[in-house]
């Protein structure tokens, strides 16, 4: 048990702005979805990349990331699970949540003025087949940015975990690593609303959560464009330009996107 204690700690000592994110995502997904399937939603996530994880990288089966390796360099200092990081299944958790919050988002009515911008959600949108694909191509997105800066750890704080035996087509990052997101998200969601439905026997209402609190929609594209922006950030500062500004040119054209989508259905609210 104090090696377990050892290790955990290890792991936020190691990786403070994974458990950065990790309680944004806690915070937004208490407030808008309460405590419990918050805690549903976590357990699914985590437990739909860990077994996706184990099986590509540590069974070697290639499924659904495609085949690559974890180097064990680290298991003596933070938490690995049969093999795989445990922060590194962890993020899946809200990567995947900002990533359903900004498909639903840009699927609804947005009610907005100067004092507040809320959406008005309905569990038929939320739980679609819809809102689901979205979800994971926003998801597949992040990995766009995200993974060709993660292969390069060993030039940044995050270290090197893992390599692609084979290479990749794109620096590096296998093509079957990017369908590998878009599958672990899609699963993700649909397992969360059948268990969801059968454990609370209804969805939530629109607009519940432990607390109301201003602009309190804009949280989760917040949360999603700040994750986007810390992996440009490192690959800026690792020196990778040509990496970064293919990051800048894919990440512009999708928060314009999101933007205006969420434009095309809002509703500005009446003010004396």
């Amino acid at each position: 048990m104090l090696r377990f204690v050892e290790l955990l700690i290890g792991t936020l000592t190691l990786r403070p702005y994974v458990f950065i994110f990790l309680l944004c995502y806690l915070f937004l997904a208490v407030t808008h979805i309460g405590y419990r399937r918050t805690l549903l939603f976590t357990v699914i996530a985590y437990t739909v990349a860990f077994l996706c994880e184990w099986s590509s990288a540590v069974a070697g089966t290639g499924f659904p990331f495609g085949l690559y390796r974890y180097i064990d360099a680290t298991s003596d200092r933070e938490l690995w699970i049969a093999g795989v990081p445990w922060m590194d299944s962890l993020s899946f958790t809200f990567l995947s949540y900002v990533s359903w919050e900004v498909a639903v988002l840009c699927r609804s009515r947005v009610k907005s003025g100067w004092s507040d911008v809320r959406v008005e959600q309905s569990p038929r949108i939320r739980n679609s087949w819809g809102t689901t694909l979205l979800a994971s191509l926003l998801m597949t997105y992040l990995d766009i940015i995200i993974d060709p800066v993660t292969l390069l750890g060993d030039r940044w704080f995050l270290g090197r975990i893992y390599y692609y035996p084979d290479g990749g087509a794109y620096f590096g990052v296998t093509l079957a690593n990017f369908a590998g997101w878009f599958f672990v998200c899609f699963a993700i969601l649909r397992l969360y609303v059948l268990l969801e439905r059968f454990i609370f026997r209804s969805p939530p209402k629109p607009h519940r959560g432990i607390a109301e609190y201003r602009y309190k929609a804009l949280g989760a594209p917040a949360l999603y464009f700040g994750i986007l922006a810390f992996n440009l950030f490192i690959t800026f500062w690792i020196g990778e330009l040509l990496i970064g500004l293919v990051g800048v040119f894919i990440t512009t054209p999708l928060l314009l996107l999101v933007g205006f989508s969420i434009g095309q259905r809002r509703i500005t609210e009446q003010t004396d």
